[in-house]
């Protein structure tokens, strides 16, 4: 069984390598390949965004009696991310590659920081207080 860090971690590598991938073609003009490759790296990190907000931040709320906390800064940094998302996605319709890379830049500063707060914080956590748990969660984060 993977445990839900293992399981997310994965998640984020995977958006991450949609992230570089994009940001290389849109260096290179290549517009038609970015704009593919972005759009599945923004449709990837908000399934990913989703499986955190419908699954698994309700399991760590409910268990832990509040909604406060990393929960909460957690939700911020994704209504964060989301906002840089629309910026790019404009940027990337209009073909503006110094607006997309300079935008990018924050928006993989933001995303290394949020992941290492998750990575080494959030999801330790909610295995501790999830326990045995965690397949379910991870099983109904795999449905959506």
């Amino acid at each position: 069984m993977q445990s839900i860090l293992e399981y997310m971690t994965n998640e984020h590598a995977k958006c991450d390598a949609h992230f570089a991938t994009a940001e290389q073609q849109v260096s290179k003009g290549n517009w038609q390949e970015a704009n593919a490759i972005f759009n599945d790296f923004a449709n990837a990190i908000e399934r990913h965004f989703m499986m955190e907000e419908q699954v698994l931040f309700p399991y760590i709320e409910r268990t832990m009696g509040n909604s406060g906390g990393p929960v909460a800064v957690m939700r911020m940094e994704h209504s964060q991310m989301r906002d840089l998302l629309k910026i790019l996605t404009e940027m990337s319709e209009q073909k503006d590659r110094e607006g997309f890379l300079g935008t990018s830049e924050t928006l993989l500063i933001l995303m290394q920081q949020h992941n290492m707060k998750e990575e080494q914080i959030l999801y330790p956590m909610a295995e501790r207080i999830l326990a045995d748990g965690q397949e379910q969660v991870i099983e109904e984060m795999e449905n959506l």
